[in-house]
């Protein structure tokens, strides 16, 4: 099965349709799938639910595809440093189900799993557990929460090889291995790719078998979410 695509756009094709559910990996703008995300943007598939850590910042990232107002619904647990997304939340133009960060990441690792739901102790008693079952568990009260899915999961890693197997460096592992296993396609875009057998087995993080699709990116930005400094004395 040819895994290899020579563009983002190429990658995606034959993948979109108004209405899907996609999940984007990285944690703030760690890992994100930059040309992917351009590349969805380019080809005006609309009414998205987006299953992300968060929903980037002004001018970069998932913001691309907020400006373009593709985005129906986020699924999200931080959303801090985006006014465009606070803007069209308040305004009543964005959907948005906000979920505790280590409860998010469980949901998607469900989904990957195979697991259709769980129970927490995280958000009992608040506005999160509204309209969610309750049970008690050893004296004690857990919520229940239902496993994630997506149509699709767009990827970044640190460098692959052209099967599809994938290691992450440092925070971008943080959402990007559980989102490669709950995609029903994932497409992975790679800084650097490498011939098949090249990556030691014990540093693939990803399997190639959860990989469809695979690109080598290109002009990634580094940029830093928030960037904080003290005065010089």
């Amino acid at each position: 099965m040819r895994k290899l695509y020579a563009s983002a756009s190429e990658a995606l094709d034959g993948l979109l349709f108004d209405g899907m559910t996609i999940m984007a990996g990285g944690f703030g703008l760690c890992g994100i799938p930059e040309n992917l995300i351009v590349a969805l943007r380019d080809s005006g598939v609309g009414n998205l639910t987006v299953i992300s850590n968060n929903a980037g910042v002004d001018g970069f990232g998932l913001w691309f595809l907020l400006e373009a107002k593709q985005i129906r619904k986020m699924i999200s647990s931080y959303v801090g440093e985006n006014k465009l997304f606070a803007q069209q939340y308040l305004s009543g133009e964005l959907e948005l189900e906000f979920n505790p960060q280590g409860t998010l990441a469980e949901r998607i690792r469900s989904g990957g799993a195979g697991i259709p739901a769980f129970y927490t102790k995280t958000g009992v008693g608040t506005l999160v557990a509204e309209g969610k079952e309750i049970r008690d568990f050893g004296g004690e009260s857990f919520v229940m929460e239902q496993a994630l899915r997506a149509d699709l999961s767009i990827i970044k890693a640190w460098w692959g090889d052209t099967e599809g197997n994938l290691s992450y460096r440092k925070t971008a592992r943080n959402f990007n291995p559980m989102m490669a296993t709950a995609g029903k396609v994932t497409v992975a875009e790679v800084e650097r790719l490498v011939p098949a057998g090249t990556i030691d087995p014990d540093e693939v993080h990803t399997p190639g078998i959860y990989v469809q699709r695979i690109l080598h990116g290109a002009a990634y930005q580094k940029r830093i979410e928030q960037r904080t400094v003290r005065a010089r004395v």
